[in-house]
């Protein structure tokens, strides 16, 4: 089954930018739609962006809409979420997964049940 490693949390100021990148451990990745979620200290896991396997027709939550850019490179087993213009109310554990099951095309995979395989997190800290 594919692992994911996430990388590139830090502590940072607001305003500054963040890129997170997960790489996946098999090159089936290429046919899977990718998730990016984020969980803060005592609050649900949240959806936060959304790539499909062809690397087109991103999708994002209004929170980060304009702020975030989600992509992926096929050829490095590796998805990326570009963060700019961070500001405190990102801090949070931030996760990448994986939906190795059936994708339908323009579907919206919003809930952390639609993934089956997840990162174990990396930590994005933004001070004020």
């Amino acid at each position: 089954q594919v692992q994911l490693v996430e990388s590139g949390g830090g502590l940072v100021q607001t305003g500054d930018s963040l890129r997170l990148s997960c790489v996946a451990s098999t090159r089936t990745f290429s046919g899977y739609l990718m998730g990016w979620f984020r969980q803060a200290p005592g609050k649900e896991r949240e959806f936060v962006a959304q790539i499909s396997s062809s690397g087109d027709s991103p999708y994002y939550a209004d929170s980060v809409k304009g702020r975030f850019a989600i992509s992926r490179d096929s050829a490095k087993n590796t998805v990326y979420l570009q963060m700019d213009r961070l500001n405190p109310e990102d801090t949070a554990v931030y996760y990448c997964a994986a939906r190795t099951v059936t994708t339908y095309p323009s579907h919206i995979y919003s809930s952390t049940r639609a993934y089956d395989v997840w990162g174990q997190g990396t930590q994005v800290t933004v001070s004020s």
